[in-house]
């Protein structure tokens, strides 16, 4: 038609669902209300650091390095527990069993009732089914295998931890219910999760579940899913208590000292699930490294170095960070041996109960190329402002 202007899409119809979608409305009303949002973002409970290089324009050639990036990937299959229905089916003797499904992904069988953690099923952690980290070893267990579940959490909104794919599949199950931290649920309403199945919670509140407790507690993270973070969407660890036992998963944060008041509160655990893997000295405060991790969980048994099992997360499944693949299994089990703390190092997929034989084969030694052991205590950075570091942040995702 003459004079006619050609159609123009709004941006947000361009926008791919997997970015989700923003707070809006009450849920936005509630995260202003949070103590923990100031000046129109989430804080972390203690402010974020970064070594003298600690620019991401100085860690992309290192993460590009060739003969680096030959050390961040297996070089033989990696073994996966051959894990079945019947596996699952049958009831944890001692009511605590914990199933390592790669990453981050943890089925935790507590008490009588189901607690799948942070689960990523697809191929790559991704917005793109073409692009971005690819899996380094096969899901073990089917999602449709993992039996009847009463909870999904989910710890924060990045790739690796909230999988639309995933969500979308586990939404169509009957009475899941799904325990997020604040805004998070934005992302699920939008892919169709329904809102009477979404518990969104702020640090240190609580929702039940059966007899089962399930609370919101800090991390010192950040958050975001598009090509600019809000930080509209909280980040948290997680608290799972029930009448016998108590799990803690850590999601992703640096240390702090807030995880002594944690297991104050909320402790001792029976076994804790904590993060070790993609930490790097271009991001010291975001993400722990294995001794990080293993100062964490005694902090959270009241220094007790007896109390509970500690569980390496967040290595292994997906090349994030430019250490090598095997390091922090390695550097897990050099700790552990060390310091006398029981470690638990099973391969994906293979359930295991805290209470009885805790796996500690160090099965990667036979896929993982040879690497030294570096690991020691590095001097802490000075602090900088939050608002920096995720300025880095946003630059590198930009560019």
């Amino acid at each position: 038609m003459t004079g006619s202007r050609p159609f123009r899409p709004p941006l947000d119809a361009l926008r791919p669902a997997a970015f989700g979608v923003d707070p809006a409305g009450e849920r936005m009303a509630r995260i202003r209300r949070s103590p923990h949002f100031a000046d129109g973002v989430f804080v972390n409970p203690e402010g974020t650091r970064r070594t003298p290089s600690g620019s991401m324009l100085k860690f992309l050639p290192t993460y590009f390095r060739k003969e680096e990036r030959a050390l961040r990937a297996p070089v033989h299959a990696v073994p996966v527990h051959p894990t079945t229905v019947a596996d699952l089916a049958v009831p944890p003797a001692s009511g605590l069993r914990l199933t390592w499904m790669g990453h981050s992904s943890v089925l935790a069988e507590i008490d009588g009732r189901r607690v799948l953690f942070d689960p990523v099923w697809s191929e790559r952690c991704s917005p793109f089914s073409f692009a971005g980290p690819r899996r380094l070893h096969p899901v073990p267990v089917p999602l449709a295998e993992t039996g009847p579940l009463d909870a999904v959490v989910i710890s924060h909104d990045h790739y690796d931890h909230l999988d639309m794919p995933t969500v979308r599949t586990l939404a169509r199950r009957t009475g899941v219910a799904f325990v997020v931290p604040l805004g998070v649920g934005a992302h699920l309403e939008h892919w169709g999760v329904p809102a009477d199945r979404i518990t969104e919670l702020d640090w240190h509140e609580s929702t039940r579940i059966g007899e089962l407790t399930l609370t919101a507690t800090p991390a010192r993270h950040f958050c975001g899913r598009a090509l600019r973070n809000t930080q509209h969407t909280l980040w948290a660890s997680w608290v799972v208590a029930g009448p016998e036992h108590r799990i803690f998963h850590s999601g992703d944060t640096g240390y702090f000292p807030g995880f002594t008041a944690i297991g104050e509160r909320y402790g001792p655990f029976d076994a804790t699930m904590m993060q070790v893997g993609a930490y790097s000295e271009f991001w010291p405060d975001i993400h722990m490294t294995p001794e990080e991790g293993m100062r964490a969980h005694l902090d959270l048994q009241g220094g007790d170095a007896t109390r509970g099992v500690m569980m390496p997360i967040h290595w292994g499944t997906f090349n994030l960070a430019p250490h090598p693949w095997a390091e922090p299994a390695e550097w897990s089990k050099d700790a552990a041996e060390e310091t006398g703390y029981v470690v638990a190092l099973p391969k994906p997929g293979e359930p295991f109960e805290p209470a009885g034989a805790v796996p500690t084969d160090p099965w990667w030694r036979a896929v993982a190329p040879p690497i030294s052991h570096p690991w020691r205590s590095h001097e802490a950075p000075a602090v900088i402002p939050e608002t920096e570091l995720q300025r880095e942040f946003d630059l590198a995702e930009e560019r």
